[in-house]
């Protein structure tokens, strides 16, 4: 039915500092979103799923909220989203999404870390040819013939989708990301998604070893240390 992608991932915020910027992350984005349209939950389709989202990941709600009534004023944060590319150690490359009110400062923070270890970023279009850019949605349930025959009812044009002993993985074109997301939650009221996001999934990933393992790992740390990044696509065999 087309490609499948690894998509299964730990996400466990093991320090203070990481909550702290997992918190920050999704106030951008939840100001981004609100901003851009009505900063209201209920008429913002948008804006609802990032704030299901963002409690799902246990974000307060004080930090929900203000975020919201900060879009619903006057001036404030201008943020914007920028997405830079680079070429990591061996085969490896990396799509770095940031969330700034501040392009300039950014990506001097991105392109200092591939100095550091004496890589580079690339242009737009050198590395992301690599990567499909689509929606991926991955949960357990014993419903998957009636969800599949239901996307199927509704028109969506399923690009894969897996069912295994119980595990489902459906990757759909990102404007039906909504609309998916729709249905699996009339079939499944209390789905809990371990995988809910729409990004870069590379085509074909790649195995580092000794000093080309180290490097990678070091500038993905240093990427993922920086306040602006929010989400850091690569294309390496390697849990981080």
């Amino acid at each position: 039915m087309g490609r499948a992608y690894e998509v299964r991932k730990a996400s466990i915020m093991k320090t203070g500092a990481a909550k702290a910027k997992l918190y920050s992350n999704f106030a951008k984005e939840i100001y981004l979103a609100a901003k851009k349209g009505v900063p209201e939950i209920e008429s913002n389709i948008a804006l609802k799923r990032l704030v299901e989202k963002a409690k799902k990941n246990q974000v307060p709600s004080d930090i929900i909220n203000r975020a919201i009534e900060k879009a619903k004023g006057v001036g404030g944060e201008d943020y914007q989203e920028v997405t830079y590319e680079g070429f990591g150690p061996g085969s490896s490359t990396l799509i770095i999404k940031c969330l700034t009110d501040n392009v300039n400062r950014t990506v001097g923070e991105v392109r200092a870390a591939f100095n550091k270890v004496n890589k580079s970023l690339g242009v737009t279009n050198s590395v992301s040819y690599n990567y499909d850019y689509v929606g991926v949605l991955s949960f357990i349930s014993q419903n998957s013939e009636e969800l599949f025959e239901e996307l199927l009812n509704e028109g969506i044009e399923i690009i894969d989708y897996e069912d295994e002993e119980g595990y489902i993985n459906i990757t759909i074109e990102p404007h039906d990301y909504n609309k998916v997301k729709d249905v699996v939650e009339k079939i499944i009221p209390e789905v809990d998604y371990e995988v809910d996001q729409i990004g870069m999934f590379p085509k074909e990933k790649t195995t580092l070893t000794g000093e080309d393992k180290e490097v990678f790992e070091k500038l993905y740390n240093m990427l993922d240390n920086i306040d602006d990044v929010t989400e850091i696509y690569h294309n390496v065999n390697i849990d981080l």
